[in-house]
This record gives structure tokens, sequence and C-alpha cells, in this order.
């Protein structure tokens, strides 16, 4: 966290959105971040109308605290938190690259382009972009990655569940899990993974990643990392009771990130040792 007592100065990409809304909730309760901007989509029916209650905001804020489309001019930024959906990351990107502010991005389903680019821009500014901003996810990925490597010989299936409106599978979340024990193991995931099976498929190959995605009701992310041997199996499993706890991930993340050297960070930066 930082140490300097100004507020960071904070824009939300996707205010509109749930994971948006969950970080304008969390913020309410941290007096260390201000509100500088909460941005919607053009022709979004919140943009105009009051923010939620939050800690004032200082000189140079939105407003009085409305939902924006565009921040005003003059307005400073430290950190952009982009929840928009592929749509709006490359909006996000190019604000917070206008303002030299670090980008904290959960946005998922980002094309290889996308992600070149937020390399590009990590020379510029800190840039972190995670599938889930769980601290405990994060540390799932930390096991995962150590038990595939004291674990070479084991068959590894990670399986995943969402709500029925997801629109990509696997999430993003199954595959970090799958890119930690691919990582472990010494190998690129490309080469080893299998995304569902059906039909005569033969014997499992050894060394594959199978992945599996399972979508109903609301389920707000269920993961499930297994190793399997001849004689024993071990289960990693997480479970989100809200998605609160992503806005409260995201929110250290910026505090990780803001005032940061340029560059690519993750959430093993922001869990530390």
């Amino acid at each position: 966290m930082t140490t300097d007592a100004a507020p960071i100065r904070l824009a939300v990409y996707g205010a509109g959105g749930r994971m948006g809304q969950a970080v304008l909730r969390a913020a309410q309760d941290c007096a260390d971040v201000c509100i500088a901007a909460a941005l919607v989509r053009a022709g979004s029916g919140l943009a105009g109308t009051p923010l939620p209650p939050l800690p004032p905001l200082s000189a140079g804020a939105a407003g009085e605290g409305e939902f924006v489309i565009a921040p005003p001019a003059g307005t400073l930024l430290e950190v952009v938190i982009d929840f928009s959906g592929v749509q709006g990351f490359d909006a996000a990107l190019a604000l917070a690259l206008q303002h030299r502010a670090a980008l904290v991005s959960g946005t998922t389903g980002l094309d290889a382009a996308q992600h070149v680019a937020l390399d590009r821009a990590a020379e510029q500014i800190p840039v972190l972009w995670a599938s889930n901003f769980s601290l405990g996810v994060a540390l799932m990925q930390r096991f995962a990655r150590m038990a595939a490597k004291v674990l070479p010989d084991w068959d590894c299936e990670i399986v995943e569940m969402h709500h029925r409106r997801k629109r990509d599978a696997p999430s993003g979340t199954a595959l970090s899990l799958g890119e930690a024990v691919a990582q472990g193991r010494g190998v690129g995931l490309a080469e080893v993974a299998v995304h569902g099976r059906s039909g005569l498929t033969g014997a499992r190959p050894a060394g594959q990643i199978g992945f599996h995605a399972l979508r109903g009701g609301d389920v707000i992310g269920d993961h499930t990392v297994l190793f399997a041997s001849d004689d024993e199996r071990l289960e990693l499993t997480h479970r989100a009771a809200s998605r609160d706890l992503f806005a409260r991930g995201a929110l250290r993340a910026a505090r990780r990130l803001a005032r940061a050297q340029p560059g690519r960070y993750g959430m093993d930066d922001v869990l530390g040792e």
C-alpha cells in the first residue's frame, strides 16, 4: 500500500457492470482511495446519474460524483480499473496511457493483439491483467504450480462452473490455472491442453491437461484442479461466494500499482512472499 497521505485516484471503467458496481461498493470502505471517474458506455442510462455514497471527492474529481462517459478535462487519474469487457478494453487501455495511469484489468477473453498491446503499454505504465482477483485463487495458482512440479506423472484435470450468462469458456481463471500447471511441468499449455471429451477418445495421453466448463444458475465461480494417480487423488478447489471479493482484490492490486514503475505485474506481486 502506498505510504502517501493523499488517496489514490481511481477511474472505474465499466462502472455500470456487475464488477464495476462491486468495485464502487468496495471503495466505500476504503479511505485511501478516491473514485475520480466512474465510466460507462456511450448511451448508458447511468450517464449523469449520482454515484453510490462514496468518500468525498477532492478537487478535479468527476463533478459531484456522477457516472460519466469520459472524465472531465483536468481530472487526475492514477489507476484505471477495467471490467468493461472485450469491446471496451482497448478504450480502457488508451485512457490509462493517456493519463500515464496504471492499468488494473480483469477483462477476460482478450485476443492475441490485445495481449500484445498490454505488453507494449507496460513499457510506459504499470500494467496488471488478471483473470481473477481473488487472493485465494492467486494462492491456488501457486499451489497448482508446486503440485505439478512435484507430481509430474499425475493426470491433471481442471473443472470450472459459472453462471449461465458467461460468454467465454473455459474461464480465464481455468486457463490461468492450466498455465500454472504447465509452468510447473516446464511445457507449453497449448501443447498439452484438451477441451472436453466426446466419443471414442482412446486412453488418456500422459501429460495431458483437461479442461471442462460447466454453466448454469447464478454460480459466481467454482474452480477445481484435480491431480490423480493410480493410488490417490489431490483436489484444489476454490468457490467464490460474492463478487465483492474480486472487487477487494482489484483495489488491493490498485494500491500495489499506484505510483509504481512501468512493467507487467501479476497477482503474485500483490500477494508478495
